[in-house]
């Protein structure tokens, strides 16, 4: 018999977060914990939004999990089925039970990254701030080890993002530089505004345009000179089909993997073999959770082994973020099997 109990923590930012869409100064996260009546162990997940983002609201996320203190027991693919529309909870609860049936040891996947404490190469992090204090981030990710930068775009001044992403470039030639817009460009002068990023040597772009419109991405992935990686375009999308349909549609260069908006680790595998099908390339994002959910992503990308820079680097943005395994060291992030995070409930 299993049991289902959650608590609300609202992850408070140490300094408030700038992208396109606005500032964050906290985020709304459920820590939830399914135990087993019979041996006591317990398997711990987390739902965690962003609001305006994702596609349920808080209200949505309390009152899906006051109906799965009710329906905890009933079959796993009528829960999954039931959470279909809920990506936050889908997850959560995807990961309390693995957990669970993993021993309750906050052991999600077995790999390197746990047995070996291998790490994984992520990317370092610039908010949306004004020009001076983006531009001391990057001096201080750079000289902290980070090869591979992620630059909020989009909500300044076009000419100041282009000096400062110049001055990125400037650090250093081999510098891997990741744009992300947030959706932030119109469609008709999207192409132009890309063309001038393209200057300085840029990897990819986020989401260069809003989602949902699908033939200007396709036209946009077709002609770009930067790669294009799809993020909030991929929301919403929960069938295995439809998201066939939607990566042969568009045919981006990559796509943004973030189990808490796409419905969990599954799902998100399902992403995976659709995008490898026709050679289109992916890496992992966490979505602002606690390190709860950190964990969880971060040991799923450990088993995935995937070459590319993750991006996992948000464990330090909380002012009362859990305490756990994971750990920095430059642009290296390490599991400690000693520090297993402390339930809060």
């Amino acid at each position: 018999m299993l049991k289902l109990d959650y608590i609300k923590h609202d992850c408070i930012f140490i300094r408030p977060g700038g992208t396109s869409r606005g500032v964050l100064k906290t985020k709304p996260s459920w820590i939830i914990k399914v135990s087993d009546l019979e041996t006591g162990r317990f398997g711990l997940g987390e739902a965690s939004i962003i609001p305006k983002l994702n596609p349920e609201s808080e209200t949505d996320v309390v009152n899906t999990l006051q109906w799965l203190k009710n329906h905890i027991n009933q079959p796993a693919g009528y829960l999954d089925e039931y959470l279909i529309n809920i990506p936050s909870v889908r997850f959560g609860i995807e990961s309390a039970l693995l957990d669970l049936k993993n021993g309750g040891n906050q052991i999600y996947f077995e790999s390197d990254f746990i047995d070996k404490e291998k790490p994984i190469v992520i990317n370092g992090l610039i908010w949306m701030n004004d020009f001076e204090t983006m531009k001391s981030e990057l001096e201080n990710k750079v000289e902290q080890g980070f090869k591979c930068i992620k630059i909020k775009v989009g909500a300044i001044d076009l000419a100041e993002e282009l000096k400062l992403v110049a001055f990125a470039r400037s650090l250093s030639d081999s510098l891997v530089i990741r744009l992300d817009a947030n959706g932030a460009f119109l469609p008709e002068f999207a192409l132009n505004t890309l063309k001038t990023f393209a200057e300085f040597n840029i990897h990819s772009i986020e989401q260069p345009i809003k989602a949902g419109q699908i033939l200007e991405m396709e036209k946009l992935c077709r002609v770009s000179p930067i790669p294009i990686a799809l993020d909030e375009e991929l929301i919403g999308i929960n069938e295995p089909q439809a998201k066939q349909e939607l990566i042969q549609k568009i045919k981006p260069q990559y796509i943004i993997l973030k189990p808490s908006l796409l419905g969990g680790i599954a799902s998100s595998e399902e992403w995976i073999k659709e995008a490898e099908k026709i050679g289109v390339g992916w890496w992992l994002t966490s979505a602002l959770e606690s390190n709860i959910g950190l964990n969880i992503i971060a040991q799923w990308a450990g088993k995935k082994n995937h070459h590319m820079p993750q991006g996992l680097g948000t464990g330090k943005l909380f002012s009362n973020n859990f305490e756990g395994p994971l750990h920095l060291i430059g642009e290296e992030l390490y599991y400690n099997p000693k520090c297993p995070i402390n339930s809060p409930l």
